[in-house]
C-alpha cells in the first residue's frame, strides 16, 4: 500500500515545479487588467440596469388598464 503522505508530497513538489514555469504578470499589467475588469463590470451593470428599467416600463404600460 502506498503512503498517502508521499503522494501528497509528490503532488506539492510537482505543483511547485509547474508554478516556477509560469509567467507571472508585472504589477503594472495586474493593475491595468484589474481596471479593465472593474470598468467592464460597471458598464455591463449599468446596461443591464437600464435594460431592466426599460422592460419594466414597457410591461407596466402593456398591463395597465
Amino acid at each position: 500500500m502506498v503512503n498517502p503522505f508521499l503522494k501528497v508530497q509528490e503532488f506539492v513538489i510537482e505543483v511547485w515545479a509547474e508554478l516556477k514555469k509560469s509567467s507571472w504578470p508585472t504589477r503594472k499589467e495586474l493593475v491595468d487588467s484589474t481596471i479593465v475588469v472593474i470598468v467592464t463590470i460597471l458598464v455591463l451593470g449599468i446596461f443591464v440596469a437600464l435594460a431592466d428599467l426599460v422592460f419594466l416600463r414597457i410591461i407596466a404600460l402593456l398591463t395597465r388598464r
